[in-house]
């Protein structure tokens, strides 16, 4: 069985280039470099960013066999950052190959039976694409428990009301959900993260991650709460940080279920995700670590 990891990869343009994108997409390429056996679920196109796309995801170990070959073009988006790296997007979407799904070829769950299925960023957000997924992912729950990553992008969907109901469907049907406390605060500008994330678990999600930048991450579940610090390195860009916690959530999950997650279990996969984080904001773009990078500093 192999981890589906569903959703964009694009083209992120950034003042010094264009380089492969996309939440999903690192998160693909974080579990591939830490060794795991992944199918990536997308439409790529055949155009060169296309091309560029499956090759570098090829090159780190991403299967590609469950994604779609398409002629549309890819989706691409324009990076900002701000002084202290925090990245800002510009997307063009319409009629790409990125958010071009459809249960005629969506793998079948039932057949194929997945390990974990990780799902989100604008994938789950962009009509018409977001139902069929949605209708997919149910289906793909009763094989597999899904983590899903609303990775906010407040300049495509601006509504907050449409966005916050969009979220909170997938959280629905989810039993793991990672997210930014940046996240919580746009959709949710009135409450405590603390009460976002209970509520969650309440609802019968087994754990929320909420990653909290230079302030560490936080995992809920119905038995308390786990805290560890970030790693403490110089931040070049925060580029792929977030789909690296969620890289490592998952592979928490495969070693040890999700109901494995808590106590001082689910603290170690924290930090361990928090040192994974640390190496990836320490370069420019999203580059997570490959296995033995990430041994080399847990064991420093």
């Amino acid at each position: 069985m192999s981890i589906w990891v569903c959703g964009e990869v694009l083209i992120d343009i950034l003042p010094t280039g264009p380089v492969v994108g996309g939440g999903p997409a690192n998160t693909a390429k974080a579990l591939a470099r830490l060794g795991y056996d992944i199918d990536f679920i997308d439409g790529i196109s055949t155009d060169a960013y296309g091309v560029s796309a499956r090759k570098e995801l090829a090159r780190d170990g991403v299967g590609l066999s469950l994604s779609l070959s398409s002629d549309k073009p890819t989706c691409t988006a324009t990076v900002s950052l701000d002084s202290h790296g925090s990245a800002s997007y510009e997307f063009l979407i319409d009629g790409t190959a990125t958010f071009d799904f459809a249960q005629s070829w969506l793998p079948d769950p039932e057949r194929l039976k997945p390990s974990v299925l990780h799902i989100g960023t604008l994938a789950t957000i962009v009509e018409p694409a977001s139902s069929v997924l949605y209708e997919w992912a149910v289906k793909t729950g009763e094989f597999a428990p899904i983590v899903f990553d609303p990775n906010v992008r407040s300049s495509v969907v601006g509504d907050r009301d449409i966005y916050r109901a969009a979220v909170e469907k997938w959280v629905g049907i989810s039993s793991v959900i990672k997210l930014s406390d940046d996240d919580i605060s746009w959709l949710y500008p009135d409450e405590d993260m603390d009460e976002v994330a209970q509520r969650w678990i309440a609802g019968g999600a087994s754990l929320v991650v909420v990653t909290r930048g230079a302030q560490g991450i936080i995992g809920y579940t119905a038995h308390g709460f786990e805290e560890v610090e970030s790693a403490k390195v110089s931040v070049i860009d925060t580029v792929g940080a977030g789909d690296t916690v969620g890289a490592i959530v998952v592979e928490g999950i495969i070693k040890h279920s999700v109901d494995g997650l808590q106590g001082q279990v689910l603290n170690a996969v924290l930090h361990r995700a928090a040192i994974a984080a640390g190496i990836t904001v320490s370069r420019a773009g999203a580059q997570p670590p490959r296995l033995h990078e990430l041994v080399e500093v847990l064991d420093a």
